[in-house]
């Protein structure tokens, strides 16, 4: 087609080519899906009768050291922008820089909370040359993808619901300069829910009506005889360690989307294929609750495609219906993809945390996670922190609420589950291995998210100093050290906790999809093939994690596990997904 006037929003419609335009979208994130499946998750949003694909751009995992960027394998933008095209896909992009998402700190590096008076989301000039920075490398491969440069991408979100935020009205503007100056000339819009609609906004700029209410007098009076559009329509949501698994139902769903439709609006499906939040890189959710709680690895969302690209009713439901907005037949269902439930593996060998350990810094004091002086001076994003000091009596142990988020509390060789720290003779090393749960993701905290000890923790009233540091971030490089460990030991020595646990699946044929379930174990992390799936928790509610196919190999599968509390020893495969009992979304 020729590319004379791109996405337009000057009269009640959208119009593309001066034609009048719907956009039919759907959210899925590149970082959640594994690249192999790229094509085979764009292809069944296609064949839903969707025309559009909105996506995040996530700044903590391009620049996960400041100045270190990364635009390759899993995380090549231009790759996925790319496929969209091929697949006759157009793009909404939303690059943040803050994302919101469900995802660690709202998508912002962890690095920027080293600045002890780091203001995120606001015009504070440690903030703003850091943004500066990424938008020099992020956008400059993103205008070529442009619809002006024959491109899928018709328009570009002014970061994200910031009339939630709203902390600094200097901000929006800031963002809006920081596209147009680089580049960016295709539509601009921002979304916002109801209460937000008139703080996040931006001149010239389109608002798009966010969440799930499909009429506010609000809206009409804020953007009259423009196109009206939800930008997230929710699909589902999302789950927390120690809730139940939410729900929507199609039949609560499609009603809605029906109702959208005829009143000639637009609409984004959030999510359309949710994925999984592979690693450490769940956030957290601390509205109106007393602490946060942190997601789960799923992604699924209770989205029209699951976490491992199967059809669901509401995807059924939703093909018939936007079937109907459109002139030509829709695309056939790609067919789904093969699973497999493997036999058990049974491990073989373990290996103590304290074997595991490599590099270590003395302080007088605790330092917090990202102050720590590692990753070229970058600090510590993710995983765990050991910290380590001498103690000679027992007694009461106080947090003063400084650990963030959990702490297993060791002396000697005996993990204690309770602050009353037994008397022992002589001195003792106390041990506290903090885990960074997920940095909340959403509302007016962000500055807050420092990980580790953030403070001082007392000892019968007396702040304990003195301490050896340990960072166990669990990257790639870490895992390949574990695995040529000469402290491996068989299981039938007996295993201490917190370990390391090795096993070998076996692929006898063309590696397929799998979920893990470990229904003997308590709480840790699963690398298969030095990929980090995500964490498990006996608490529920996800009972399984999902295994990618393309990431095992016919042959040998090294799976190692890191335990805090205990094991069985057997790793179970299932064919299906487990994400606990179900609640309705309210």
């Amino acid at each position: 087609m020729s590319r004379l006037e791109g996405l337009r929003a000057n009269s009640s419609q959208f119009t593309l080519e001066r034609k009048p335009f719907r956009i039919l979208g759907g959210s899925i994130h590149y970082f959640r899906v594994p690249r192999a499946y790229w094509e085979d998750r764009l292809l069944k949003m296609k064949a839903c009768g969707l025309n559009t694909l909105t996506t995040y751009v996530p700044w903590n995992l391009h620049e996960p050291e400041r100045g270190v960027f990364n635009f390759e394998d899993q995380l090549d933008l231009e790759a996925y922008l790319h496929l969209a095209a091929s697949l006759g896909l157009w793009v909404i992009l939303r690059p943040g820089p803050y994302i919101c998402a469900e995802w660690d700190l709202g998508g912002l590096p962890s690095w920027l909370l080293r600045d002890q008076n780091m203001k995120l989301r606001t015009t504070y000039p440690g903030f703003t040359d850091a943004v500066n920075s990424f938008f020099d490398h992020l956008i400059k491969k993103v205008v070529p993808h442009q619809y002006s440069r024959g491109g899928p991408i018709i328009a570009v979100q002014v970061e994200n619901e910031y009339g939630s935020y709203a902390k600094d009205e200097e901000y929006m503007p800031f963002i809006k300069e920081a596209l147009l100056s680089r580049g960016i000339t295709e539509l601009l819009l921002t979304s916002d829910n109801k209460d937000g609609l008139k703080l996040g906004g931006v001149k010239g700029v389109c608002v798009l009506f966010s969440k799930t209410a499909v009429t506010s007098n609000l809206f009409f009076s804020l953007q009259p005889q423009k196109p009206r559009m939800v930008m997230e329509y929710w699909s589902g949501w999302f789950d927390l360690w120690g809730n139940l698994h939410h729900v929507y139902t199609a039949e609560d769903m499609i009603p809605v989307v029906t109702k959208i439709l005829e009143l000639d609006m637009s609409i984004n499906l959030y999510m359309f294929h949710g994925g999984t939040n592979f690693g450490f890189m769940n956030g957290a959710f601390a509205v109106g609750i007393p602490a946060p709680k942190p997601m789960v690895t799923s992604y699924d969302y209770d989205a029209p495609l699951s976490e491992a690209g199967d059809y669901t009713t509401k995807y059924h439901l939703l093909r018939n219906l936007f079937s109907q907005y459109h002139i030509q037949p829709l695309p056939e269902l790609p067919s789904l993809r093969e699973r497999r439930a493997y036999q058990p593996v049974v491990i073989q060998q373990h290996l103590s945390l304290w074997d595991s350990l490599e590099t270590k810094w003395d302080s007088v004091r605790p330092v917090n996670m990202e102050n720590l002086p590692v990753n070229n001076k970058n600090g510590q994003s993710y995983g765990y922190t050991l910290y380590e000091t001498t103690i000679t009596s027992g007694g009461a142990l106080n947090s003063r609420n400084n650990i963030r988020d959990r702490a297993l509390v060791r002396t000697g060789r005996q993990t204690i589950q309770e602050l009353a720290l037994p008397d022992g003779k002589g001195r003792r090393t106390l041990g506290l291995l903090v885990e960074n749960c997920g940095r909340v993701n959403y509302g007016k905290t962000l500055d807050e998210q420092r990980k580790g000890l953030v403070g001082d923790i007392e000892l019968n009233t007396r702040p304990l100093r003195d301490f050896i540091i340990h960072s166990l971030d669990m990257k790639p490089a870490f895992v390949d050290r574990l695995e040529n460990s000469g402290h491996w030991l068989p299981m039938r020595q007996r295993p201490s906790f917190p370990g390391f646990f090795q096993g070998r699946l076996y692929v006898n044929t063309f590696p397929k999809d799998t979920f893990i379930k470990l229904p003997g174990w308590i709480k840790g992390v699963i690398f298969i093939n030095g990929k980090n799936l995500g964490r498990y928790w006996s608490i529920g509610p996800q009972q399984t994690l999902y295994v990618p196919g393309p990431w095992l190999h016919r042959g040998d599968n090294q799976v190692i596990v890191f335990e805090e509390q205990e094991t069985d020893g057997k790793i179970q495969f299932t064919s299906s997904p487990d994400y606990g009992m179900a609640v309705d979304v309210q």
